[in-house]
């Protein structure tokens, strides 16, 4: 449940809608689904197995089975979750922060996104909130904490999102988004939808971090690992499949059926939400409000376990108690998380913060840090990985592993997939898409279209 609702997030709900807007609609979920069952799930299970075998964190598991010269592996996700950490806790605040603006009624904050953002005061405290949050759950350890708040939170969060659902398609153009959300254009592949699709898998799953090394540390030897990443894997694609089925019927309506902004970024959600809650009349401050709450518990369970890599590293390797090691990684992430909370249209500098080659206009910070961690050095990790267990480790290691708590796995037909998907698959589609994020995102080199 702890690494569900590490995957279950603003990465569902938030991310998964804009990515796909921008994406081009359907080829983009069709993507998704596909990197997600055959790359994905993969090093999912390659990820827990590592951590179960050492029941060490990122680092340390590398360390302890031996191979020390590895563990910058884990140190690459380490950074990577610190990065991806600083800016999450800004779109939580904004998330949390709408909890207020809906209880006022004041649904005209979708309207004026922007000016939302740049009000650093209101901002900056939402984010202190959030911050202080999570590292309190933290700081109880995964159990006592995250794991309990899932099982209440998140079928709460599945039932309102599918009223939601039921709603949109009763307006009128639903069925326009619905066709922009379902029925894939195949022309429309081209890398930079590839390596979003790729890049968006591995942010929702959590993957190439080390998070779920260090979730797998506390997995019991008696667990099934394949059941669990299965588990897993269903619950955070059904969810973020869900969000879009409630997403673009409201674009639809809201546009009048020319889903105009519907490449609207990260605001997406932002910007259309309050519109439909509005539509709702005196219901919508209610329904707005709960919707945000839960959204923001949603990203409270991944910020948590965004927060447990680094926490894990410090009280495993230097030997720091866990309360210290938590406020210390909490106060540091913020830090470097304010540059973030600035770029949303409060600093011109950080707002314009770096402008790609070839590109039409430039791009703000925290953007740039969601492009350099969640879309590149997450593939990268993810690759690596898949070297580390099928060439260093040896599969046949992994194999063993995995067949603890599974008897039949040996064998299985499964058994081959994961095979060869970590031995050929997954190192050469996944250090395939690096390069193509490095040459397409930043330099703007379409290597096809």
């Amino acid at each position: 449940m702890a690494a569900a609702g590490s995957a279950v997030g603003l990465g569902n709900i938030w991310k998964f809608p804009f990515e796909v807007g921008e994406g081009g609609g359907a080829v983009f979920v069709l993507l998704y689904l596909i990197f997600c069952f055959l790359l994905c799930f993969p090093v999912m299970v390659t990820e827990i197995a590592i951590g179960r075998k050492t029941q060490r964190n990122a680092v340390g598991a590398f360390n302890a089975l031996g191979f020390r010269r590895w563990n910058i592996v884990g140190k690459l996700g380490i950074l990577s979750g610190i990065l991806i950490l600083s800016f999450y806790n800004v779109v939580a605040a904004w998330a949390f922060g709408y909890v207020f603006e809906m209880v006022r009624g004041n649904f005209d904050v979708g309207n004026n996104f922007g000016g939302y953002t740049s009000d650093i005061v209101k901002v900056f405290i939402y984010g202190v909130i959030f911050m202080v949050s999570t590292a309190l759950i933290v700081s109880q350890g995964v159990s006592k904490g995250i794991e309990k708040a899932t099982k209440i939170l998140m079928p709460t969060l599945i039932v309102i999102i599918a009223f939601l659902v039921i709603y949109s398609l009763t307006l009128e153009h639903s069925l326009t988004g619905l066709s922009f959300y379902l029925k894939p254009d195949l022309s429309a592949i081209n890398g930079k939808v590839i390596y979003g699709a790729l890049g968006q898998a591995f942010f929702s799953l959590s993957l190439g971090m080390g998070a779920l090394i260090t979730y797998g540390s506390y997995v019991n030897k008696s667990d099934n690992i394949i059941t669990s990443a299965t588990l897993i894997t269903l619950m955070d694609v059904g969810i973020a499949f869900i969000a879009g089925l409630m997403m673009f019927p409201f674009v639809a309506y809201l546009s009048n059926g020319t889903m105009e902004g519907v490449s609207g970024g990260p605001g997406l959600i932002f910007a259309t939400l309050p519109g439909v809650f509005e539509s709702l009349g005196s219901a919508g401050v209610f329904i707005g409000a709960i919707f945000f709450l839960l959204l923001s518990f949603a990203a409270l369970t991944s910020t948590v376990s965004l927060l447990e890599v680094p926490v894990s590293y410090v009280v495993d390797e230097h030997k720091m108690k866990r309360k210290p090691a938590v406020w210390i990684m909490a106060g540091v992430i913020f830090l470097v998380g304010i540059p973030s909370m600035l770029s949303g249209g409060y600093s011109e500098f950080f707002t314009k913060f770096i402008t790609y080659f070839n590109a039409s206009g430039p791009t703000d910070f925290l953007s740039f840090v969601d492009d350099t961690a969640s879309s590149t050095f997450l593939p990268l990790g993810g690759f690596l990985i898949t070297i580390f267990a099928a060439y260093v480790w040896k599969k046949h290691n992994l194999e063993e592993e995995l067949s603890i708590g599974a008897p039949s796995y040996k064998g299985s037909l499964v058994s081959k997939y994961i095979s060869f998907a970590i031995t050929v698959l997954c190192p050469l589609i996944l250090g395939g898409i690096f390069v193509l994020t490095l040459m397409g995102k930043f330099f703007g080199v379409e290597v096809f279209s």
